[in-house]
């Protein structure tokens, strides 16, 4: 299968300051990338230069089978900024309409795409009363026009309320589906962590950590944490047990322990049944890894 999108040994410098040193990577069609970095990680430079924007110094980078911002590219790409800005004058299904037409597309289906976003009930309302999510959702109803084999998506859900977030993965999902390649930027670890399928950690410039998030969980090799809640009148014997315990003022035992430790201690804390009112293993967070990973000075 041809990767929708490859980059090898991209490098860019803005006069001192090398953004991008020797990046590669590859996003195949319907898999969806996670772009993670601290602010000046080079997630920007990455983006401008896939999208044509910037031309980068050194490497080479293809998207969707030709050069990035060639015309074969740009119909083939979609990019929602964070923050988008349209005519407040307009009207939702206006905008859209002025989008589909100057992609060649017609114009009549601009109330499909507002109410794939859930902006239906607002089509007709000038974009000036919107409120910011609503915005970035005719930004992103303006990314599905053409069918884009490519989604360049920079902190997406900025202004979305929760449930407009979970609609918004859920969109996500489907154009994944359908085989529509994903590459999103965003601090929201929590959001990406479920809804990705690939992680790409960049620390100054470098691709420092890439792979699913079961792949960095172990080449990070972080501690696993159990929290044991003693049944009522059973908390003085489980903490004799298990010594190497924090005691929170709940009264649950907090143990951490190595990955491969994970077994041995949950056979441990099953000798203990009668003792055990409930358990929870909690595996490292993606904060976590990329925490790890990142290792940022002074942070």
């Amino acid at each position: 299968m041809t990767p929708t999108l490859t980059i090898s040994q991209l490098t860019k410098r803005f006069q001192s300051v090398e953004a991008l040193k020797q990046v590669s990577l590859t996003l195949q069609p319907g898999k969806r990338a996670a772009l993670l970095g601290h602010n000046g990680a080079g997630k920007s430079t990455m983006m401008k230069i896939i999208l044509g924007l910037i031309p980068s110094d050194n490497g080479e980078v293809t998207v969707c089978g030709g050069a990035p911002g060639s015309t074969a590219a740009r119909m083939q790409v979609a990019y929602l900024p964070e923050n988008v800005a349209f005519h407040p004058a307009l009207t939702g299904e206006e905008q859209v309409r002025h989008y589909l037409a100057l992609r060649g597309e017609n114009p009549r289906g601009a109330p499909e795409l507002l109410a794939r976003v859930g902006l239906a009930h607002a089509a007709r309302r000038r974009i000036g009363t919107y409120s910011k999510g609503m915005r970035q959702r005719v930004g992103l109803a303006q990314t599905l026009i053409g069918r884009p084999r490519l989604l360049v998506l920079d902190e997406p859900t900025s202004g979305l309320d929760p449930v407009s977030r979970r609609d918004f993965y859920d969109l996500l999902d489907g154009l994944s589906a359908d085989g529509t390649a994903i590459l999103l930027s965003s601090h929201v670890l929590t959001e990406v962590e479920a809804r990705t399928d690939s992680i790409l950690i960049l620390s100054g410039g470098q691709l420092v950590a890439e792979g699913t998030l079961a792949d960095l969980r172990a080449r990070a090799a972080l501690p696993v944490t159990l929290l044991v809640r003693p049944a009522e009148g059973h908390a003085a014997s489980l903490v004799a047990a298990f010594p190497e315990a924090s005691v929170g003022a709940d009264g649950v035992l907090r143990i951490s322990c190595a990955q491969s430790e994970k077994l041995p201690l949950l056979a441990r804390i099953t000798v203990h049944g009668a003792d055990v009112l409930d358990l929870d293993v909690i595996p490292p967070s993606l904060e976590d890894i990329y925490s790890h990973f990142s290792r940022r000075d002074g942070q």
